[in-house]
């Protein structure tokens, strides 16, 4: 995943300082001087990175601290506002409004990403509710308008565009006029890119803009572009007014720290990232969840929204019985696998977990419970699913494994409806230790980190909800 490398890096950085037992100047310069060399490595412009370094120290001063104040804590909140303040130029980006019309204008290099990501576009806002539309104003690359009529037509949203005409001004007013009087309220410009920055491709953007007036221009930037962001970036916004930022192809690894350049150069928010090809793999861009996570301190709320957004609400009591029954079987397995799955990466997904890192999967496979099926049965069901029986092996070794775990849930008491804080009372920090694989548990912090994220669990009215426990 772009940026994963970079917030691991900065994330030892802080733990490393977090161990040393008194924080110094040294310990303190040695810590901002790992950040600093980890943002260079993925990209981040060194102006960036040098201001960044500079206001931190003026905000730590240690030799004004008095004694008894955190000084960890305080270091970690100035790291963590000095990245937000990277990501976010302080002013939110045109909104579109359901029923009202709107233009909103992609404008990029090519290769960026860019006809995707106006079908993305499109089709998040038509999931929200809104009546979409896309203009094919790309007359420059060949096979642009047959990219965008296959993604609008597999997204049921209406496309305009022209095999015949070459004015890309021409194409981008009649389709627009078009889409206003079919009173479509979000109207999505896709024009031409190029392979470089060319006095050309600035010109056409400029008259475009002109002629549809759009109120939004957004900079569609591929996430792999490294330290051409920034100037890139700024001579897009010097031609026409950039006023928000998609980054694409945030499932690579790429180092991904022009991104964060780019927002320095237009002063404008990002406001979604693809993160695959699918139509689906975009997502909002909310600053401070997105850095919480680079820290490695978890987005909570992002996280119960996943889970809500997998686990119906009618399966979740369900769920929660066959929980504290301690009964695990094959199709209970499948089932929350394909949840997991539904939920995205699962290393994005336990990025969300304060204390949590894709890096804590459990590699090893637990073989020491009884085998549940023999031999000749798995060559059976190998042979009848078109799979090598080592791959049936390796899955009954992990049905194992989570069995175990499964029922040393057994005689969880499942809380009733009105019961607030019924998590935290039933499932307490004793209780999951004895779940969670030694070195995760180490991980967050010991016994101590496990109560702090039990409370953290136990305050959140979306989890008590989910159990059930929340007032209805």
């Amino acid at each position: 995943m772009v940026l994963a490398q970079l917030g691991g890096s900065i994330s030892r950085a802080i733990q490393q300082m977090s161990n040393a037992t008194i924080i110094d100047e040294k310990v303190l310069n040695e810590c901002l001087n790992e950040i600093t060399r980890a943002l260079l490595q993925s990209d981040v412009q060194f102006k960036l990175v040098r201001d960044m370094q500079t206001n931190i120290k003026k905000i730590v001063n240690l030799e004004d601290l008095a004694a008894g104040h955190n000084k960890r804590k305080i270091i970690q909140q100035a790291i963590f506002n000095e990245l937000c303040k990277m990501l976010d130029p302080g002013k939110p980006s045109f909104t579109p409004k359901k029923g009202k019309t709107s233009v909103v204008m992609f404008v990029g290099l090519q290769g960026s990403g860019k006809t995707t990501t106006c079908t993305k576009y499109a089709y998040y806002h038509q999931k929200k509710g809104w009546k979409p539309a896309l203009v094919c104003a790309d007359t420059f690359r060949a096979g642009a308008f047959d990219q965008l009529k296959q993604n609008a037509t597999k997204a049921k949203i209406p496309f305009y565009g022209s095999y015949m005409e070459s004015d890309p001004v021409k194409i981008a007013m009649e389709g627009v006029e078009r889409f206003k009087k079919e009173n479509c309220d979000l109207i999505i410009v896709d024009t031409s890119g190029r392979h470089k920055q060319e006095a050309a491709l600035f010109e056409e953007m400029r008259q475009v803009s002109e002629a549809t007036k759009p109120d939004l221009v957004v900079f569609v930037m591929d996430s792999s572009i490294g330290q051409a962001a920034f100037d890139q970036a700024h001579a897009f916004k010097q031609s026409v007014a950039v006023g928000a930022v998609i980054v694409t192809k945030m499932d690579g690894h790429a180092k991904g720290g022009g991104a964060l350049s780019a927002v320095a150069a237009t002063k404008s928010p990002v406001i979604f990232i693809g993160t695959g090809e699918h139509m689906d793999e975009f997502e909002v861009f909310d600053v401070k969840p997105f850095v919480s996570r680079l820290l490695g301190m978890g987005d909570w709320s992002g996280f119960m929204d996943k889970i809500h957004e997998v686990v119906p609400m009618d399966q979740q009591p369900e769920l929660l019985q066959k929980l504290s029954e301690g009964n695990f079987t094959l199709r209970i397995m499948y089932e929350q696998f394909q949840n997991i799955l539904k939920m995205g990466p699962i290393g994005q997904v336990f990025s969300m977990l304060p204390g949590f890192s894709s890096e804590l999967m459990p590699k090893e496979l637990d073989s020491s419970n009884p085998k549940l099926m023999n031999e000749s049965r798995m060559m059976r069901i190998a042979r009848g699913s078109g799979r090598h029986i080592r791959e049936v092996m390796e899955m009954m070794e992990e049905y194992k494994r989570l069995a175990k775990i499964w029922s040393k849930m057994k005689g969880l008491k499942i809380p009733k409806k009105g019961e607030m804080s019924a998590l935290s009372r039933n499932m307490n920090a004793q209780h999951m230790s004895k779940v969670l694989p030694p070195q995760m548990l180490k991980q967050i912090g010991g016994m101590g980190g496990l109560q702090n994220l039990m409370k953290q669990m136990g305050s959140s009215k979306d989890m008590m909800g989910m159990l059930g426990g929340g007032d209805k």
